[in-house]
């Protein structure tokens, strides 16, 4: 579904990535991990048009992605939900779903039910303003505002970040629906091991900017991965 090839990034005179190169496939979660600053968030805004790369290629679904812009990515099938989930606080939880039609099509502007199959919890609070819900509610928000867009490859960045249990739980059964339905890709971003190890089919370890380690779930070997994730 979608194939990054030598991705470079720079900020400024800073260059942040090293020739990344992944492949996420349709029906499968590929975990990006490594510990903080090796570029793992910047990798995702360079995917989503949230940052222009250096250098490289994009490919979605055999169609080449010229420097997207955010705009662009997301109309192209890109849906990103960013570390801190970036609702709008003022607007209830329908407006922050409905923000969504934004790259569809006016056929499209309708909120699915199949939203609120996945988080219930929002169909009950579809009048509350975003910045009322608890850190594990605008979490399922931000996830279900991406999910309006209908993408082919879903971007997310650190979900479990200041949840709470039950609603990593409830997350991770969310995102293995999303997987099992074999409609789009999944780039993971997590530093939680055991929900990474849960739901990865495959696996890419960067440090400084270049990747160290990439492989299946079937290839990897659990201790191997934990000796790459303390460097």
């Amino acid at each position: 579904m979608l194939d990054v090839k030598d991705l470079t990034l720079k900020y400024g005179q800073s260059q942040i990535l090293h020739g990344i190169s992944l492949t996420a496939k349709a029906g499968e979660v590929t975990c990006v991990m490594g510990t903080n600053g090796v570029g793992k968030t910047s990798l995702l805004r360079a995917i989503s048009g949230r940052h222009p790369y250096a250098q490289g290629t994009l490919t979605l679904n055999g169609q080449p992605l010229n420097h997207p812009s955010a705009f662009e990515a997301a109309r192209a099938g890109i849906a990103y939900v960013p570390q801190g989930r970036e609702v709008f606080p003022l607007m209830t939880v329908t407006e922050n779903l409905e923000s969504g039609f934004a790259c569809l099509p006016g056929s499209g502007h309708k909120i699915p039910d199949r939203i609120y199959d996945l988080f219930p919890v929002l169909k009950d609070m579809k009048d509350r303003r975003g910045g009322d819900l608890s850190g594990g509610q605008q979490q399922q928000l931000a996830i279900a505002r991406a999910l309006i867009t209908q993408p082919k490859v879903l971007l997310l960045d650190e979900p479990t970040e200041g949840i709470q249990p039950n609603i990593i739980k409830q997350i991770g059964d969310v995102i293995e629906a999303l997987r099992d339905e074999g409609d789009m890709a999944i780039i993971l971003v997590e530093q939680y091991f055991d929900f990474a190890v849960r739901l990865a089919d495959s696996f890419l370890v960067i440090n400084r900017g270049e990747v160290i380690l990439d492989g299946t779930r079937q290839d990897m070997d659990r201790e191997v991965l934990l000796q790459k994730l303390a460097l």
